[in-house]
């Protein structure tokens, strides 16, 4: 439970996380899949070309990502948080008037980048940093802009399709991520430094001590957690990527679609506190292992399920992975790597999300495009997030008799 001491004490940061969070929905693939059909009819591409081109923009950011996350280290948020809000800012105008389909790859590095890697990784990070014995309430709060994004968002934005121009929509987008910078420098008035924050709060990882990005590339633990990080950023994001198709072959509306997203916010966000609350107590090391098995259970549902009933328990499973998702990782790297170098190990793990991001539209849309159907596809998922599983928790259950 969330106590409202703590909230009120740690208001400005707390809202700062939440701020930042909801601000990154613009270039979430949750917002841009909404205008998917949009797109392919202006520039004439099929679901694999979309896909493809999805991907190569969104590959790329990660690339850039791995790098650009580590300025996290350096500079406060109130300097560096304004900055890519506007860089978000100019991605949306981008997209709201780019006339050729040769760029589409660059404006989606662009949302990508500045939406879904820099905003989200600033918050996540500032987040870690701030909040050691209260880290998942922390986090949990933050991540409440996630699912207000993805509740909100969707459906106002397919409703607002219905009478403005979607060229239109994205500047409303601009204008809201311009908005923010401001709000943030003001929240933030004394912030401290990064490096002035590790001076004085320490708190160390595995061996009882800092590591750094070079040694944890070196440790088997970070690659036992690559798949399961990469693993609900390519599904998920495929399957709010594809939604037009989805609801398309079931059936559905589209609007009637998106009315069930407010079901995956809810249970989203009480799963983030459940999560943060018990990461709180018992650690990341005990909860890891579990948290992704919600996602094998939702993908089989959504595979088998042929009416609106089993859509709304599938989309609920998704809500109950993604919410812990939001917490747990985001926690795991300050517990098990220390928060001296946090930036930078979470920096590859961003980058990895990203990266995960690209391939998951890439190529469940190539797969369409060859005739194996999202449905399909969905038993070859679930069966993925089996695997991840039990290789985190080998893994993690290894590493933790290193921790004090």
């Amino acid at each position: 439970m969330i106590r409202p001491r703590f909230f009120f004490d740690n208001a400005p940061f707390l809202a700062v996380g939440v701020l930042l969070t909801f601000l990154s929905s613009f270039g979430q693939t949750f917002f841009i899949s909404i205008f998917a059909g949009e797109i392919r009819a202006t520039f004439n591409l099929s679901h694999g070309a979309w896909g493809g081109l999805y991907m190569i923009g969104t590959s790329a950011s990660a690339l850039v990502m791995i790098w650009a996350g580590s300025l996290t280290d350096h500079f406060r948020v109130r300097s560096l948080g304004p900055v890519i809000l506007l860089g978000l800012a100019c991605a949306c105008v981008a997209m709201a008037l780019n006339p050729y389909a040769a760029l589409l790859p660059v404006v989606i590095f662009a949302l990508r980048f500045f939406g879904q890697g820099m905003t989200s990784h600033i918050a996540v990070v500032a987040m870690a940093r701030w909040f050691i014995a209260r880290r998942g309430r922390a986090l949990a709060i933050a991540a409440l802009g996630f699912s207000v994004g993805e509740a909100l968002l969707p459906l106002l934005f397919v409703s607002l399709m219905t009478v403005i121009d979607w060229h239109l929509l994205w500047i409303v987008g601009a204008g809201a991520c311009l908005l923010g910078g401001p709000i943030l420098f003001w929240l933030l008035g004394k912030e401290r430094t990064p490096q002035a924050l590790a001076a004085s709060e320490s708190n160390t990882g595995m061996d009882a001590r800092h590591w750094r990005r070079p040694e944890a590339l070196r440790h088997p633990l970070f690659w036992c957690m690559v798949p399961a990080i990469l693993g609900p950023s390519a599904f998920i994001t495929a399957f709010f990527f594809h939604q037009v198709h989805l609801a398309g072959i079931k059936g559905w509306s589209h609007v009637e679609f998106v009315a069930f997203f407010p079901l995956y916010t809810v249970t989203s966000i009480a799963a983030m506190v459940a999560a943060g609350w018990a990461l709180d107590r018992l650690g990341t090391a005990r909860l890891m292992p579990f948290y992704q098995l919600p996602l094998a259970a939702g993908f089989l549902t959504l595979a088998l399920s042929t009416t609106p009933l089993g859509l709304a328990l599938g989309i609920l499973l998704l809500g109950l992975a993604t919410g812990a998702n939001a917490t747990l990782p985001n926690a795991f790297w300050a517990e098990f790597y220390g928060t001296a170098h946090i930036g930078a190990i979470k920096a590859l793990a961003a980058a990895v999300m990203v990266l995960g991001s690209a391939i998951g539209p890439g190529l469940t849309g190539l797969l369409i495009d060859l005739g194996v159907g999202l449905e399909t596809q969905f038993f070859g998922v679930a069966a993925f997030f089996v695997a991840t599983s039990l290789l985190m928790g080998w893994g993690v259950r290894r590493a933790a008799q290193s921790l004090a």
